[in-house]
């Protein structure tokens, strides 16, 4: 692990799990321990602790448990528990950006890569949170992500995720610079549209550079330019992981909260459940922008967050993952 790992941030009024107030550590240590000593484990105990404390207090309890026990509680959840709510409370355990590393690491590891995770995170990080995973990861497993991720990937695709990995997006000002937007906009049209074939290296510039604040005024004027909203073009001009990629930088830097609400129902709509998504969402945006999530959830697919977790998962599991989304 790195030698320095920033404290989490304590959740705002936009997340689901609120810190407990009064904070003590030491009673919740003494009840997980009792709730995992002996025969039989109190798994409700476990679920409770976990989904009333934010991250930074888990973490808290994390050393509390080891000073007054003697014992590793993520040593001894492995032991007691077991299948995708085993997985959830560990991941509950992991300082937000180690749990990130980990995430790309599983992404890229072994056979196949899980591009959509890459996407998701790294399209959806600050440049800041960006920077720690490259740290986190490099200290994990003792090697560059950039590099990792460069020979997994290929193409157009892997100079995009080059690029957003080396965390370079400038810095949001008060207010968008309304030429350099109509300027953009129109290269981006000339990429695109208005010739045949595409110069994705316009759309990577573009896309992986600009603040937030910035692109949501280029993609205005681009908007006023074509005709169309720049999810279409794309959708029109790409194709496979690159427009997968270039999407999803579009949606976040629009509304970060519908972006994550479509995440959530692809991770459960028909037959199956991607639980490692359905986890990585969950826990990810817990202490972030969950309560806004939660609304566009509602808003476009018509049916609670809630609802779709509770029809979708089942035992420990569901449990754990209803009280940290809240109902």
């Amino acid at each position: 692990m790195a030698t320095h790992i920033p404290a989490p941030v304590l959740p705002s009024g936009m997340s689901s799990v609120q810190p407990a107030n009064p904070f003590d550590p030491e009673k919740a240590a003494e009840g997980l321990r009792k709730a995992m000593k002996g025969l039989g484990t109190n798994e409700g105990t476990i679920i409770q602790i976990f989904s009333s404390h934010c991250n930074a207090q888990r973490l808290e309890i994390e050393k509390k448990y080891k000073v007054m026990h003697g014992r590793d509680l993520r040593s001894d959840l492995e032991s007691e528990l077991s299948g995708k709510f085993r997985d959830l409370a560990l991941a509950l355990l992991d300082h937000p950006r180690i749990f990130d590393a980990k995430e790309c690491n599983d992404a890229i590891k072994g056979a196949g890569t899980d591009e959509d995770a890459l996407i998701e995170i790294l399209s959806s990080r600050s440049n800041a949170e960006v920077a720690e995973i490259r740290a986190q990861y490099k200290a994990l497993y003792k090697r560059e992500l950039e590099r990792d991720i460069q020979a997994d990937t290929s193409g157009h695709f892997k100079r995009l995720l080059t690029s957003l990995v080396t965390g370079g997006r400038e810095a949001d000002r008060a207010q968008p610079d309304v030429e350099l937007a109509k300027k953009e906009a129109q290269e981006l049209f000339q990429a695109g549209e208005k010739q045949m074939g595409t110069d994705e290296s316009v759309f990577n510039r573009v896309l992986c550079l600009r603040s937030i604040i910035q692109l949501r005024e280029t993609f205005i004027q681009y908007k006023a330019i074509s005709g169309k909203d720049i999810e279409k073009s794309i959708q029109t001009e790409m194709s496979g992981n690159l427009e997968l990629g270039c999407l999803a930088i579009v949606k976040v830097a629009k509304n970060p909260a519908a972006f994550f609400a479509e995440r959530l129902y692809k991770c459960m709509k028909g037959a199956g459940t991607n639980d490692k998504a359905l986890i990585r969402a969950v826990v990810s945006r817990s202490e972030v922008d969950m309560a806004f999530i939660k609304k566009e959830f509602q808003t476009l697919y018509g049916k609670s967050l809630a609802s779709f977790i509770d029809g979708d998962t089942s035992g420990d599991y569901k449990k754990l993952l209803m009280a940290i989304v809240g109902k």
